[in-house]
């Protein structure tokens, strides 16, 4: 169990893991922080000792009478008289002198036994005695290298300057203090690291719980299992952006996964159904052989008949063929030459040919002048003789009408091709545009179609960035609407190279 334990704390807090580079980081700052803190801390209370204890000293030096010091000698101050004035003004390791205005040196007290006498030069007591009011001293050190804090006073006696006392003492006392201060400051430190490190451990771990929940989640997403979601709201900045853009990205990857299963059932439904298109044409070439190889080819009527079935058969081939090819075509490298144009005139242009696929149906023509769109001209014949033809298909063929109309409508060209025909059943509408669809099978075949024609109308639609719709009723017509901008958008500029 405890290595169970340790495992754990190691997997936790390993170099390379987030809780111990936080926990690690956090501390490194906090310890360089404290000693910054430390080092200013000791340099100000250093400065702060010193300062203090040179004003102790002139205060001291200032409850002499004024007049008392031109005349004092080692005898008045020394330590055999009673009560020794050493003991009454100043510390046991202080020594003491005079500097009369003529730059006179008098020692008062003997330094110490372990230090010596501090003597400046004359100009320094010169201009110590110029000085205006206040505290001087200077961290000099003695002939024996010892550290002293020299204090020097002006004395002054009803405006009159009688001289100058100097008091010096060791600053080993005071530097004692400082270190006890620093050595209490340390240790104060050490426990307040090893107080936030025993605190930060478990308000880290409880920080990192959303991470970790994370982490747990994300194992569990695979290609099969891309429903599961982080939980975007955890109190959290970071990790809420995180788990959002997490989650977004689970979306696009779902969505793709998505589209390519469904454009793999696509394929799958477009090969089947390409394949039975094929099939039942040449299934039907094939059985027309066989008849002539049995003997038919002798008899001029079944002949006839034969060859004819056999050529209406491959029209049909060949024209599956090339609607397989466009469609290849437009979805690998859909190449168009677009350009400005009147969609009127194109229709204008086509009058003949619609009127002639017609036959005796009613043909009806609405052109607003000057319909302005950009447009691949050959690609929009494709478009509107596969709306007209799909019309013809579902007409009567005399009492059918057909109306084509061109308008400008919304930022664009509005093209219209409505008939009187069987209709649409609802149901069927969604389906209109998917290859190999058709509403009646047989009719369909008899016309010749494959249910590619409003699939590569769509095709095409879109390449121009436009829309197409349809209205219709059952048993009383329907009504095809595309929508072309007069604009092309930047997003579908195509290179016109083949």
């Amino acid at each position: 169990m405890k290595r169970g334990v340790l495992k754990r704390f190691a997997r936790l807090f390993a170099p390379r893991s987030l809780r111990y580079q936080l926990l690690s980081r956090s501390l490194l700052i906090l310890a360089g922080l404290l000693l910054l803190i430390g080092i200013f801390q000791y340099l100000f209370m250093q400065q702060f000792v010193f300062k203090n204890k040179a004003e102790s000293i002139q205060s001291q030096i200032m409850s002499i009478p004024r007049e008392a010091w031109p005349n004092m000698n080692k005898e008045q101050l020394g330590p055999r008289r009673d009560p020794p004035m050493r003991l009454l003004f100043f510390s046991q390791d202080s020594s003491v002198a005079f500097v009369d205005t003529d730059g006179n040196y008098k020692l008062i007290v003997d330094p110490p036994e372990t230090g010596t006498t501090i003597k400046l030069s004359q100009q320094e007591y010169l201009d110590a005695m110029n000085m205006k009011p206040g505290l001087n001293y200077k961290i000099v050190q003695d002939d024996n290298g010892v550290e002293q804090l020299v204090v020097l006073q002006p004395i002054v006696n009803r405006g009159k300057v009688l001289g100058l006392a100097q008091v010096n003492t060791g600053t080993a006392p005071l530097k004692d203090v400082l270190l006890l201060l620093l050595v209490t400051f340390i240790g104060l430190s050490l426990l307040a690291l090893v107080f936030g490190l025993l605190t930060f451990i478990p308000v880290l771990k409880r920080t990192l719980v959303p991470l970790s929940k994370m982490v747990g989640t994300v194992e569990k997403i695979d290609a099969g299992n891309l429903d599961e979601r982080l939980p975007g709201r955890q109190k959290q900045l970071e990790i809420d952006r995180l788990s959002i853009s997490f989650n977004r990205m689970l979306e696009r990857l779902e969505a793709s996964f998505e589209a390519e299963k469904e454009a793999r059932e696509r394929m799958r439904r477009f090969i089947a159904d390409a394949s039975h298109e094929l099939r039942t044409p040449l299934t039907s070439i094939h059985g027309f052989l066989e008849i002539l190889l049995r003997g038919a080819v002798n008899q001029p009527e079944q002949l006839h008949k034969a060859l004819t079935s056999m050529y209406s058969e491959s029209e049909r081939i060949n024209k599956l063929v090339q609607d397989l090819l466009m469609l290849a075509r437009l979805d690998r490298t859909p190449t168009s030459e677009m350009q400005e144009g009147l969609l009127d005139e194109v229709v204008h242009s086509m009058e003949t040919q619609l009127r002639l696929l017609a036959g005796e149906r009613k043909v009806s023509f609405e052109l607003e002048p000057q319909s302005k769109c950009v447009f691949d001209q050959d690609k929009m014949k494709q478009v509107i003789l596969n709306l007209f033809h799909n019309a013809v298909q579902h007409t009567n063929a005399t009492t059918g009408h057909i109306e084509i109309g061109v308008g400008s409508y919304s930022k664009g060209v509005k093209l219209t091709v409505r008939d009187n025909g069987s209709g649409i059943p609802e149901e069927h509408i969604p389906h209109l545009f998917d290859r190999f669809y058709r509403i009646d099978t047989s009719r369909a075949r008899k016309y010749g179609g494959a249910g590619l024609g409003l699939s590569i109308t769509k095709t095409i639609v879109d390449l121009h960035g436009g829309t197409i719709t349809v209205n219709s009723e059952d048993g009383r017509g329907s009504a095809f609407q595309v929508w072309i901008p007069e604009h092309q958008p930047a997003e579908l500029v195509i290179d016109t190279n083949e």
